[in-house]
């Protein structure tokens, strides 16, 4: 339980979600966890129930579409704990209203990508100068989406920001590894959580759980377990990485459920 014993992380977009699975995991293997977003109220909550379990937490107000938030982030967790070692970009408002491209406008297509794209930029650019200081450089972690695997009906602008965040993590790993400095990203799948699971319709977990080559639809720890790896010493040899954590989703061809329905290999 001590894989990231005192290396201090942030996790962006820590009171809610996905989020919350991956800060209390950090927690749990010995780091200092920052839980960080714009709701005092439910990030305090993340705090305590993590130092209930015995881990170190603080609450930090962060808004991913303020450059000042980010700055100021960076700059006090680097003056409370005297370094930072590893950043999760988790944070992004994913409940801003996307479409197709006929029905977007500039000013969603700008929201969207200041929230998922722009965000995640400004962060590892404040967050670089701390972690070039360490000995031991740094992790980041970015968390996109299964959404920038290939086209959809919908949900173009968040889909090509995503699309943004993948090179920005191959850019970043090769910029910075001879500083000691990885950036990999986590391409979650349907991921459902106490926050969700209510939303998200049966139809919609139906159509998943048919393309999922495992018997379930994923949940936070999912994430988290895989971010626990690429914090820690023992992912040091891996940078520059996109990687699924779908149940084997985008593993196989788009007819595999209709052909199963059929009982047949092949048409």
């Amino acid at each position: 339980m001590d894989r990231l014993k005192g290396k201090v992380a942030i996790v962006t977009g820590s009171t809610s979600g996905i989020g919350i699975g991956i800060a209390t995991l950090f927690a749990a293997e010995g780091a200092k966890v920052i839980i960080c977003g714009r709701r005092e109220a439910k990030g305090q909550a993340v705090v305590e129930r993590i130092q209930k379990e015995g881990g170190e937490a603080s609450y930090h107000f962060m808004d991913i579409t303020a450059t000042e938030s980010i700055e100021q982030l960076c700059a006090d967790t680097a003056e409370k704990y005297g370094k930072i070692d590893v950043l999760v970009n988790n944070a992004a408002n994913v409940g801003l209203k996307d479409g197709r491209v006929d029905e977007l406008t500039l000013d969603m297509w700008d929201q969207v990508f200041q929230s998922d794209l722009r965000g995640t930029f400004y962060t590892t650019k404040c967050v670089l100068p701390y972690m070039q200081k360490n000995e031991n450089g740094g992790s980041i972690i970015n968390i996109g989406s299964m959404a920038s695997c290939g086209g959809d009906l919908g949900s173009t602008a968040y889909a090509c920001a995503k699309a943004g965040v993948n090179m920005l993590t191959q850019y970043t790993a090769l910029q910075y590894g001879k500083q000691n400095i990885r950036c990999n990203c986590v391409r979650p799948g349907l991921i459902v959580t106490p926050e969700n699971e209510a939303r998200v319709p049966q139809a919609l977990k139906d159509v998943f759980t048919s393309n999922i080559m495992v018997p379930r639809y994923g949940c936070p720890e999912d994430i988290g377990h895989l971010c626990v790896y690429l914090a820690s010493d023992e992912s040091s040899y891996v940078t520059g990485q996109i990687m699924n954590v779908d149940g084997g989703l985008n593993s196989h061809v788009t007819t595999v459920a209709q052909f199963r329905q059929l009982n047949s290999r092949t048409w």
